[in-house]
Formats: C-alpha cells, sequence, structure tokens
C-alpha cells in the first residue's frame, strides 16, 4: 500500500552546499588571479572579484591589463554559471520539498478514493500502530487519520494511506472514505475526542461498524450512545489477560504462541450463513466443517442467543453466525463458503 514519494530532504541540502563550496572556490581563484595578473592588493583584489561575480557594475579598482580583461570574462562566466547553480539549489531547498509533498498528498488522496469497504483508523498512537499492522497483515484496505505533526514520518515509513487532519472534522473523514468504508476505529488520545468521532463518522455512513476505545469506564455507555457498535476498555482487557497469566499460565502461553506466535497463528473469526451456502440447513455433522475447511466451530450466533460448544447434531440456519477458529487461510475459505461462494 504505497503512501506516495517522500522527497529526501538531503538532496537539495547537498546540493547547495556543493554550489556555495564551488562559489567560494572561484572567488578565492579570482582574488589571486587580479592578485597575480594586476599586482593589487589581496582587498583590492578580493572588492573586484566579488563585483565581478556580483555583476553590480561599480567602479573598477584600476585600469586592466589585456590579461585582467580576459581574466575577467573567464571570472564572469564561470561566476553566472555558479551563481545560478546556487540560486537553482536553495529555491529546490526552499520550496521543492513543498511542492513534491503536494504531489505526494494528491497521489495518496487519489489511492485512498479508489478504496471500497476499508477501515479507517483514527488515531496512530501505540494501539493504533497495532491495530494498523494486525490489519494490513491480513491484507485488509485501511486508511489512518492523524492530526499529530510528529507521527507523520512515522505514517509515510510505514506506507498506509493517511490523512492529516482532526478526525472529528467531517471533511478529513470523507478525505479518509468514511462514506465508503467497512469499519471504523476511533483510538484516539482521550474519550471525549473519540466521542466526537464516532458522532461525526456515525453521520456521514450510518451502516458504518465502529469501534471506540474508552479509557474510562463511566464514558462506555456515552459512547454507545454516540453511534459506537462496539466499545473495548484496553484497561479492562489488560487486567483480565494479567489475571489469567497469573491464575494459567500454561493456557497464556499456549494463546500468545498460537494467537500471536511467529509461526502458526491461530484466529478467532466470525461467518454469517447466507441462504445459498452449502451448510445452510445441516447440521455441524452433516457439514463436514472440520474435514473440508480445517476450522472448528466453538460457538453459534443465533437469533437472541448464543450457543457455545455446539453439539455435532446443532443445525446450521440461514443467518446464523458460526465463531470458528483457524488459519487465516482456512478462515478465508469458510467465510466464502458460509457467503455461498466457493474456497480457493
Amino acid at each position: 500500500m504505497p503512501s506516495g514519494v517522500a522527497r529526501e530532504y538531503g538532496i537539495p541540502a547537498a546540493r547547495l552546499r556543493e554550489a556555495i563550496s564551488v562559489l567560494l572556490v572561484v572567488v578565492a581563484i579570482g582574488t589571486v588571479g587580479y592578485r597575480l595578473i594586476q599586482g593589487w592588493s589581496w582587498l583590492d583584489s578580493l572588492y573586484m572579484t566579488v563585483i565581478t561575480l556580483a555583476t553590480v557594475g561599480f567602479r573598477e579598482t584600476g585600469p586592466l591589463t589585456t590579461a585582467g580583461q580576459v581574466f575577467t570574462i573567464g571570472l564572469i562566466t564561470v561566476g553566472i554559471a555558479t551563481g545560478a547553480w546556487a540560486l537553482s539549489a536553495a529555491v529546490d531547498l526552499l520550496i521543492g520539498e513543498d511542492l513534491s509533498g503536494a504531489v505526494a498528498r494528491r497521489r495518496m488522496q487519489r489511492e485512498i478514493d479508489r478504496l471500497r469497504n476499508h477501515y479507517v483508523i483514527c488515531g496512530f498512537g501505540r494501539m493504533g500502530k497495532e491495530i494498523a499492522s494486525d490489519l494490513a497483515r491480513r491484507k485488509l484496505p485501511i486508511v489512518v487519520v492523524e492530526d499529530n505533526p510528529e507521527q507523520i514520518p512515522l505514517l509515510q515509513s510505514t506506507g498506509y494511506p493517511f490523512v492529516e487532519g482532526d478526525a472529528t472534522s467531517d471533511l478529513v473523514l470523507r478525505a479518509a472514505g468514511v462514506e465508503r468504508a467497512k469499519g471504523l476505529v476511533a483510538v484516539a488520545a482521550s474519550d471525549p475526542v473519540n466521542v466526537f468521532i464516532v458522532l461525526t463518522a456515525r453521520g456521514l455512513n450510518p451502516k458504518l461498524y465502529i469501534v471506540a476505545r474508552s479509557v474510562l469506564l463511566e464514558n462506555e455507555e456515552k459512547l454507545r450512545r454516540a453511534g459506537a457498535d462496539r466499545v473495548v476498555s484496553p484497561y479492562v482487557i489488560g487486567g483480565h489477560r494479567m489475571a489469567a497469566a497469573v491464575l494459567h499460565p500454561a493456557v497464556a502461553d499456549f494463546l500468545e504462541m498460537t494467537m500471536h506466535g511467529d509461526g502458526l497463528q491461530l484466529e478467532l473469526a466470525d461467518a454469517r450463513v447466507a441462504a445459498s451456502s452449502p451448510i445452510a440447513g445441516r447440521t455441524l455433522a452433516e457439514s463436514g466443517i472440520r474435514s473440508a475447511y480445517g476450522v472448528n466451530v466453538v460457538a453459534i450466533r443465533k437469533t437472541g442467543r448464543t450457543l457455545m460448544q455446539p453439539t455435532p447434531d446443532t443445525t446450521i440456519a440461514p443467518d446464523d453466525t458460526l465463531i470458528v477458529v483457524g488459519t487465516q487461510q482456512q478462515i478465508d475459505d469458510f467465510v466464502r463458503v458460509a457467503m455461498g461462494g466457493e474456497a480457493s
């Protein structure tokens, strides 16, 4: 997911340094040349060199010999070329970055405008970075919204498409394609900001699935009323995990290894069953889900209830949501089948 081309600051700066160095060498050569050819003092020679290179037309230090005239012609020619080079490098250094940045932003915006069913991540702090990394690892399209200038160089280095601006603004969320997005995650630095992000996003896209972070437990209900489909408290989740690690360290190690390890990674996912799916109307045993697709069904959500550890004779009805565990590839294949398609 390219984010555009970031111009290297060091290139125009290096050109300017080279041009200035050459210009100083030309001044030194001119000073020494007038000293040797005309026999002037060092100050007069330097003065003559400077007014010659600057082409200001001030009075000459003294009459020029034929050799001095030829030397002056050469000095003016070299000086004009060197001065133009230095001026070009200076202009490139001053405004080149802005021009390059504008081109990169337009290119990135065109890329964002082409996205459909993507995920918008509002906030690129520690949690936002982890969310973006997880979604990118699953090859899901994402757009990051961030208003902290200190985070922009990091965003550029990741390659994630991003919009720099306030995520509570309609214009910024529209630029991130929230009206075409599948989901939005609000992980700004404070609960009040997350509430405004949720309100704005919900107004722009009533069908958007919104997950918001709540720092304080008392703000969870406010976020739900604002329009969040799910509110997550990282402190509560972290507390549960730490308690589980103390009480059942082997289980915690196993979950960490299987869900986040470097080897085989298992995922939990949900799959809604379409009426056209080949598993609709069959029992778990008849569907052969485990043998055919490699995933394990750990729960089934039916209207108004959830069946934990469903038995083999549990019937899978259309519109049921199956909670399954498996590798990402196994889950992707099974989700396609559940939706009425075919496995890859």
